[in-house]
């Protein structure tokens, strides 16, 4: 069972995974230890102390892990200061960072029931409304679920419109090397 390929993708020789989205994306949301500032930073933390605290990582690996996040337009970062303090910053979601909850969601079912830990499952995502367990699920525009199966890799048939992207929505991501590093980082 996998996704069928049409068009100039059925050809695999002339094609490559290396500017595919999920590539993208990966090199966006970087090291394993990034998606964990990630996931912390929904659930509401955004002063680096905590991060440092909460995590247990270094306080280098933090500020490496959200300078990417804050590179790849993640995250953001904002100033504040206590009174008689110097300036620090918090960090906190953007649009493109809130829109990776539902691939948190199913990195999180996935581990639950794929690998499980010695203490059995860890956590319940449920709804505030109902109670309900929240669940990731692939489902086509016409909102049937769809399995693996039954997805068929093509080209686009048409381009979007221009107002139908998504400008102002996700940011430009910043070119990256094959090592994932944006370009633009100085400290690359």
């Amino acid at each position: 069972m996998t996704i069928a390929l049409q068009g100039h993708f059925a050809d695999r020789t002339t094609w490559s995974m290396q500017n595919c989205p999920v590539s993208r994306t990966l090199a966006a949301i970087g090291p394993p230890s990034a998606v964990l500032v990630l996931s912390e930073a929904y659930l509401g933390t955004s002063r680096f102390g905590d991060f440092v605290r909460n995590l247990g990582m270094t306080e280098s690996a933090v500020t490496d892990r959200l300078r990417h996040l804050v590179n790849f337009g993640l995250l953001s970062k904002e100033p504040y200061q206590e009174p008689g303090q110097r300036t620090r910053y918090e960090y906190h979601l953007t649009k493109a960072g809130l829109a990776l909850a539902p691939t948190l969601v199913s990195l999180m079912e996935w581990g639950d029931i794929y690998l499980e830990s010695e203490e059995g499952r860890m956590v319940a995502l449920v709804h505030a409304d109902c109670g309900e367990a929240v669940m990731s699920q692939v489902r086509c525009e016409a909102g049937h679920d769809v399995g693996v199966h039954e997805v068929i890799m093509r080209p686009p048939l048409d381009p979007p419109e221009e107002d139908e992207q998504l400008t102002g929505v996700i940011p430009e991501l910043p070119t990256v090397d094959t090592a994932g590093t944006p370009a633009s980082d100085p400290t690359a």
